[in-house]
């Protein structure tokens, strides 16, 4: 099993069966200008929200892939008005679990905003547990610190995918708190350094983190890791 970093939220999954892609936004990623987005052929697209810095490129790697594209009901609506056809599109909501041939995926709570760059109401964000290959993987997408995330505590989490950058999400202090309540050591960050606002200082994060006796993990922009 292994996770491609793609910049900002995007994280390709290989997994047993079947590669899924979370939050595809690449091209307008100055920092990705390396990933060739012509080249990824995901089975699955999976969308926490539709704010563009998580939609950008769904249309077009769906288009060379024929991925299904997975999202809560209300953006995979926005993903049907981008001439992708409800034959390709799985709508679902908090609570459901999709069966698929790596395994499943489940929806879970996450506290943020979301719109679709049409303008339209885009439903409200999510986060999801994945399991495939007797492993648990957590992708909390755009959110802040909650109490929900106790929830997932039994879950014997395996990796967390988490949002470290602040101002629109959780920061470092808070995603060292979420990994108490999810009950998980091994984190990669996502959302961090895409632009000003959510830029780190990645080493301070790494000491923090490991102080707390946690593994945190900066992936480089087409890096690769063994999960």
């Amino acid at each position: 099993m292994k996770a491609i970093f793609y910049g900002h939220s995007s994280v390709m999954l290989e997994l047993e069966g079947a590669t899924v892609l979370f939050d595809p936004f690449i091209s307008p990623n100055p920092q990705a200008a390396h990933i060739d987005i012509n080249r990824l052929k995901p089975d699955y697209i999976v969308l926490s929200h539709a704010h563009d810095d998580h939609v950008a490129d769904v249309a077009v790697i769906q288009k060379n892939s024929q991925a299904k594209v997975m999202a809560i009901v209300e953006t995979a609506m926005w993903v049907n008005r981008q001439d992708i056809p409800e034959s390709q599109i799985i709508p679902f909501n908090f609570g459901g679990t999709v069966q698929t041939n790596f395994g499943t995926i489940k929806m879970v709570y996450a506290l943020h905003t979301n719109g679709t760059p049409d303008g339209q109401y885009g439903g409200v964000p999510a986060g999801y547990i994945v399991k495939s290959g007797g492993k648990t993987i957590y992708f909390a997408g755009d959110t802040a610190l909650t109490t929900e995330m106790k929830l997932l505590e039994q879950l014997g989490l395996d990796w967390a995918f988490l949002p470290i950058g602040g101002h629109f999400t959780m920061d470092v202090d808070d995603a060292i708190t979420a990994c108490r309540f999810i009950n998980c050591t091994r984190v990669v960050g996502i959302h961090y350094d895409t632009f000003p606002p959510i830029t780190i200082d990645k080493n301070a994060a790494k000491k923090k983190f490991a102080d707390a006796g946690l593994d945190l993990h900066l992936l480089g922009i087409g890096e690769a890791l063994i999960l």
